[in-house]
């Protein structure tokens, strides 16, 4: 029995070695790594280290690429030959999106507007605008940009919007024969459960300017005082609303305007009130239209 155990062991020596092999358990097994055979676990493939880095370039050319795309998307272009340039330069918090959300159109109120434009004090060197039995009359020329609503901070509000209450700090004013409360700038009517801005009553006036109101010239004389598309005269008692004076030039208008194209002309009415849209010394401005019926 030896000598056979001996002779396998002569013939197969590997044999014994193999089995030692399987029955020993192993002190320092390594781990593998099973990442190359999985996705990463962001769910994207695993990085090979052989895989070339992109190049800086590539991404400022995209850069470049989307710069000249919005440049493109931002500039002024107009089928009837007005020049064009970039972005309206008034100052404007684009950030205030929902200011217009307490606006409930469905609320019967009586909205005034100011109907009336005074005529320019000065003559016009330029032809009008004719179109649709209308005749347009400005100083400058049109030079259209985008209408973008100036924001006069928080306690301004546009015309239609409601609050259902007011500041302590809110007065009364009587107009004809119409209640207005007065605060910061707003006027308002009650409504149901609250009250609603309104356009300022012409012939209102009030001791202080509201915060932010800017001077406007209406002629060599006189000036003006404008706030939230309302304008004041220095009267004996205080300042006093008065309609636009055609002719005066604002760098700013209020929430609640729209475009309205006329011809080849896009306006920015507010109110009853139009409004072209001029170029001053590189500034994008706003010039109060003189509108007289007729073509002729």
């Amino acid at each position: 029995m030896v000598t056979v155990v001996a002779a396998m062991l002569l013939v197969s020596p590997g044999l014994a070695d193999a089995q030692k092999m399987k029955h020993s358990a192993p002190k320092g097994r390594p781990k593998t790594s099973k990442a190359s055979s999985k996705g990463s676990i962001n769910g994207g493939a695993q990085k090979s280290s052989k895989r070339p880095a992109p190049t800086s370039g590539s991404s400022g050319e995209r850069q470049g690429a989307e710069e000249s795309a919005a440049k493109k998307a931002g500039g002024r272009t107009d089928g009837g030959g007005n020049r064009t340039s970039g972005g309206n330069k008034v100052n404007v918090d684009n950030s205030e999106t929902n200011v217009n959300i307490n606006v409930d159109n469905s609320r019967d109120v009586n909205i005034k507007r100011n109907t009336t434009v005074r005529n320019s004090p000065r003559v016009y060197g330029r032809p009008p605008y004719v179109y649709g039995g209308h005749r347009y009359y400005c100083h400058r020329p049109y030079y259209y940009h985008p209408y973008r609503p100036y924001y006069w901070g928080p306690a301004w509000h546009p015309w239609g919007f409601f609050v259902a209450t007011l500041a302590v700090t809110a007065i009364v004013i009587t107009v004809n024969s119409q209640q207005y409360h007065y605060d910061q700038g707003v006027y308002y009517v009650a409504s149901d459960g609250g009250y609603v801005a309104t356009s300022a009553p012409v012939g209102a006036t009030i001791q202080t300017l509201p915060e932010g109101s800017q001077t406007v010239v209406v002629n060599e004389t006189t000036n003006n005082y404008y706030y939230g598309g309302t304008y004041y005269e220095k009267s004996s008692d205080g300042y006093t609303v008065v309609p636009p004076t055609a002719g005066t030039l604002v760098p700013s208008l209020p929430e609640g305007g729209e475009e309205v194209r006329i011809g080849d002309v896009t306006y920015v009415k507010v109110g009853e009130t139009y409004y072209q849209p001029v170029e001053v010394e590189g500034k994008d401005m706003y010039e109060v239209v003189q509108v007289e019926e007729g073509e002729s």
